[in-house]
């Protein structure tokens, strides 16, 4: 399945990600910059931890027409079903800053 891929930061810690898989958040919010193109209700943002991927949640709303409280440029902002689907054994994905397309290519094997 399609979506975008996400870092946690290490700021954040492991608690964070942690949180996502575990049900204690209910909804959770992402942002991305500016509108996305290829996003849709339904698609997952795939979260990466200390370079590796480690879990995906499905998109359940975006909503468009935010502003980013630093800048003021434009942002959408993702929000997301949990608990999500963690993988048992993560495997390697560079973390990045911002936000990225993700087709889903080796999720789950």
């Amino acid at each position: 399945m399609s979506g975008i891929t996400k870092t946690i930061p290490q700021k954040d810690g492991v608690e964070a990600v942690e949180a996502l898989y575990s049900g204690r958040v209910g909804e959770f919010e992402f942002h991305m910059a500016g509108k996305p193109s290829r996003l849709n209700v339904g698609d997952y943002v795939y979260t990466i931890w200390q370079d590796m991927l480690v879990g995906r949640c499905q998109i359940s709303r975006i909503e468009f027409g935010a502003v980013n409280p630093k800048s003021g440029k434009p942002r959408s902002l993702i929000f997301v079903d949990t608990p999500g689907e963690k993988l048992e054994k993560p495997y390697p994905q560079k973390g990045h800053r911002g936000t990225r397309y993700y087709d889903g290519e080796g999720w789950g094997s």
